[in-house]
C-alpha cells in the first residue's frame, strides 16, 4: 500500500504550491537542461558518425584502399590481377598507374592526380562508375586521349563535355626551340560528382593513354585492390606480397587518409565526453531542485511521519519525484536528438542556401554528412537517466532523516 502511495506523491510532488512556483521552475529548468544535454550529444555523435562513414564509402570508395606497386612497370598484370583476387582478403583487383600534372583550360590551371585504369576492371575497385555526373567510364578508350574530371576540378576549369583540357608533365623535353616542357591534349569525355574533396583533385584516362605518357606502353605500375576489412588492410598485403617476386611492395589507404580517420575516431572520444559532462551538470541540477523541494515541503514530511510514514517511504517519494523529472528529461531529450539527427543535414543545408555560404568547402565533405547509430541512442539515454537517478539519492536520504518535531517547531 505504501509504495504506490509513495509513487503519487512523488509525483504530485513534481509541482510545488502556487506560492513556490520558482521550485516549479527549477525542476523545468532542470528537465529542460537534461533535455538539450541528451539531444546534443546524439546529435554531435550522429554527425560525427556520418564523418566516419563519408570516409568509408566515398573518400575510400575513390581512393585505393590498398595499391601493390612494382619497381619496373608491370607487363602481364592481367596475371596479377588474378592472383591478387585468389589471395585471403582481397575482394577485387584493377590495374592503375598514375601521373601528376597541371590541367589547363580557359586560361585557368590546377594540379591535379591523374589515374590511368581499365574501364572494364574499375567498377570492382572503386565506386566512380556510380557517381559519373556527366558520360560513362565506359568511353575512356585506347588511343582516344579521353580524361573524366571531377566535378569541382572541371568547374575551375570551365570545362564541359566534350571540351578539351592540356594536361601539362612535371618534366621538360629538350628541343631545337629549346628547353620546353611535355603536355597533352585531352578530351573530356566524362565528369563525376562524389561531393568530397576528391572531386578537385583527381581525374582519369585510359591506362595505356596514360602509359604512353609515362614512356612504358602498355605496361602498368601497379595494382589498386579492394579489401574485406579495412583495419586489417596490413596484413592483407602481407599475404599477398609472399605470393610475388620481391621487386613488389604495397601501400594502403592507413597512409593515405588514416590520419584523417584517426583524428575523427578521437574528435569523436573527445565530444562524446565534453558533452557527457555537459549531460552530467544537467542531471545533478536535479539535486538543488530537490534540495529546495525538501526545504518547501518539511511541514509535509512532518505530517506524515507522524501519520506513520517511514522514512524509507519519505526517501521513495523524492525518488520519484527526482526520477520523473530524469526520466522526462532523457525521454524528451531522445526524441529532439533523433529528430535533429535525421534533420541537421537538410537544416545546414537550407542554412547554407538562405545565407549564400559554404560552410563545409574546407573539409572532405562538402555537406554535412549525418548517420544515426542506435547503440549511439540508447547508451546515451541510459547513461543519462542512471546519472539523474544518482543525483536523486542524496536530498531523498536527506528528506528521510527529517524529525517531526524539529519540522514542526519552526512552522
Amino acid at each position: 500500500m505504501y509504495k504506490p502511495l509513495s509513487v503519487f506523491i512523488g509525483l504530485r510532488y513534481t509541482r510545488a504550491r502556487r506560492r513556490d512556483q520558482f521550485i516549479s521552475f527549477m525542476s523545468l529548468s532542470s528537465m529542460i537542461g537534461l533535455m538539450l544535454g541528451v539531444a546534443v550529444l546524439i546529435t554531435v555523435l550522429s554527425v560525427m558518425n556520418g564523418f566516419d562513414r563519408e570516409l568509408k564509402q566515398r573518400i575510400l570508395g575513390m581512393v585505393s584502399q590498398s595499391t601493390i606497386h612494382a619497381t619496373e612497370p608491370v607487363q602481364n598484370w592481367r596475371k596479377l590481377v588474378q592472383i591478387a583476387e585468389a589471395s585471403p582478403g582481397v575482394t577485387a583487383a584493377a590495374p592503375m598507374s598514375q601521373v601528376q600534372g597541371m590541367l589547363t583550360a580557359n586560361g585557368q590551371v590546377n594540379g591535379a592526380v591523374i589515374t590511368g585504369i581499365a574501364p572494364e576492371f574499375e567498377a570492382k575497385v572503386s565506386i566512380l562508375p556510380d557517381f559519373m555526373a556527366q558520360g560513362q567510364m565506359s568511353d575512356l578508350t585506347d588511343g582516344s586521349y579521353g580524361i573524366v574530371l571531377g566535378q569541382q576540378l572541371a568547374d575551375v576549369l570551365g570545362v564541359r563535355m566534350g571540351d578539351s583540357v592540356t594536361l601539362v608533365l612535371p618534366e621538360a623535353t629538350l628541343s631545337a626551340a629549346g628547353v620546353i616542357p611535355r603536355f597533352k591534349r585531352f578530351n573530356v569525355v566524362g565528369v563525376f560528382k562524389v561531393g568530397a574533396e576528391v572531386d578537385g583533385i583527381l581525374a582519369y584516362v585510359h591506362y595505356a593513354d596514360a602509359g604512353r605518357l609515362l614512356r612504358i606502353g602498355d605496361r602498368v605500375q601497379g595494382l589498386r585492390l579492394k579489401v574485406d576489412d579495412l583495419f586489417a588492410v596490413r596484413a592483407t598485403n602481407e599475404r599477398l606480397l609472399a605470393t610475388l617476386p620481391p621487386y613488389f611492395y604495397a601501400s594502403d589507404w592507413t597512409q593515405t587518409q588514416g590520419s584523417l580517420f584517426n583524428a575523427i575516431k578521437m574528435e569523436k572520444a573527445m565530444m562524446s565526453l565534453l558533452l557527457l559532462l555537459i549531460v552530467a551538470v544537467a542531471a545533478f541540477n536535479i539535486v538543488s531542485s530537490l534540495v529546495m523541494v525538501v526545504n518547501d515541503k518539511k511541514s509535509d514530511i512532518a505530517i506524515l511521519r507522524t501519520l506513520g510514514a517511514t522514512p524509507g517511504m519519505i526517501q521513495r517519494i523524492f525518488l520519484v519525484q527526482g526520477t520523473a523529472v530524469g526520466l522526462g528529461g532523457t525521454i524528451a531529450g531522445v526524441g529532439l536528438g533523433i529528430l535533429l539527427s535525421l534533420t541537421v543535414s537538410d537544416i545546414a543545408a537550407g542554412y547554407e542556401r538562405l545565407m549564400n555560404v559554404r560552410l563545409f568547402d574546407a573539409y572532405f565533405v562538402n555537406y554535412l554528412p549525418t548517420q544515426l547509430d542506435w547503440f549511439d541512442v540508447t547508451w546515451v539515454g541510459l547513461t543519462a537517466f542512471i546519472l539523474s537517478f544518482l543525483a536523486t539519492i542524496y536530498p531523498a536520504r536527506q528528506a528521510g532523516r527529517i524529525q517531526p518535531a524539529e519540522a514542526l517547531r519552526h512552522e
